[in-house]
């Protein structure tokens, strides 16, 4: 690994272990450089102050989210609404490269604010692309996630071409990330199943939990299957985003009353820009608070449980979770490369 992937590493396991129980912590940001946009992307957003799908948040804005929702961190990763491909492969996998390399500056600018984690695609990048970028965000920027979205680049979650680099990133140390969704055909349970089966002893990290855009009929089977799998499938963990919030409070009860160390695999998450963080985290907040009033909660499940949502618990959802998955995440990132956790 190169010197500034490893002192990024061990600056962020510092912060996060002398933190870990006072964090909220956003586990699904999307940052984007104004300065690389190009052509109708370009001019839609200079345009169209209002929001519309997508429209591009860089991490300065993301940080005024945060301090507006009382959110003290983010995991951050590039924005694929934002970074167009020209259809060439050498060319896509430099595009990508440069939307990684602004998250880990982004990083690097605000270290106690970002988690940077890196994005790679097989489809458009070819699979020698893909794996490039992949060991670029481990190797070179540190990052100890690095994300897959086969919804939106249209290829299944356990293809031959995600395989390779699921393999390489747990090589690597890292853990290899889906975007898990209903919203396309590409990402059903039964394959992030195969894929979490693949390296068992490892995690995988599902954004979503079976949400990601898609209409509320069409995702109630997937939000069932996403709720079980995660209970069957322990090395699975699972960020809260772009999901129906009545499915979530079932989420929250459900995992709670597992114990652990199934309470500890849910992560809140906003999904900015396709979210906003104040909405989402006020959400959660409200909701938390509900929990701990059973009596007057509509579900019985809390009812006979009183005292089940402690100040404990509910922090970790709303942070401690995801900072504890990260510091965990980047030891074993430092073991599997050979490098100490002191410098």
């Amino acid at each position: 690994m190169t010197a500034d992937a490893l002192r990024s590493i061990r600056r962020l396991i510092t912060f996060l272990d002398e933190n870990q129980d006072r964090l909220a912590i956003d586990a699904d940001t999307h940052a984007t450089d104004p300065a690389s946009l190009t052509g109708s992307v370009r001019e839609r957003y200079e345009s169209e102050q209002g929001y519309y799908h997508g429209r591009p948040l860089s991490a300065e804005d993301i940080l005024r989210e945060m301090e507006l929702a009382d959110v003290d961190m983010s995991l951050i990763w590039q924005n694929p609404a934002a970074t167009s491909y020209t259809g060439d492969a050498d060319a896509d996998t430099e595009r990508l490269l440069e939307a990684n390399r602004y998250v880990r500056d982004s990083a690097e600018r605000y270290p106690n604010k970002f988690i940077p984690a890196g994005w790679t695609d097989p489809k458009a990048c070819g699979l020698a692309g893909a794996l490039r970028i992949a060991e670029t965000c481990v190797v070179e920027f540190g990052f100890p996630i690095v994300k897959l979205n086969p919804a939106q680049n249209r290829f299944p979650i356990d293809s031959p071409e995600v395989l390779p680099v699921v393999d390489r990133i747990v090589e690597l140390g890292a853990v290899p990330a889906f975007h898990f969704g209903a919203d396309t055909p590409f990402t059903p349970a039964e394959g992030l199943e195969a894929v979490a089966r693949r390296h068992p002893e490892r995690p995988a990290l599902a954004v979503h939990m079976g949400g990601g855009g898609a209409g509320y009929l069409e995702a109630e089977e997937l939000y069932r299957k996403a709720r079980q799998l995660g209970l069957r499938q322990p090395n699975l963990r699972y960020a809260l985003s772009a999901k129906r919030d009545a499915h979530m409070e079932n989420d929250f009860i459900t995992y709670q009353l597992a114990g652990p160390p199934f309470s500890g695999h849910l992560f809140c998450g906003s999904d900015a820009p396709y979210g906003h963080v104040g909405f989402h985290f006020g959400g959660y907040r409200a909701m938390f608070r509900g929990f701990q009033r059973p009596a007057q909660h509509t579900d019985e499940r809390l009812r006979s449980h009183p005292g089940l949502f402690t100040a404990e618990a509910v922090q970790g959802y709303l942070g401690g979770n995801l900072a504890r998955f990260v510091l965990s995440s980047c030891r074993t990132l430092l073991s599997a490369q050979g490098a100490p956790e002191a410098a």
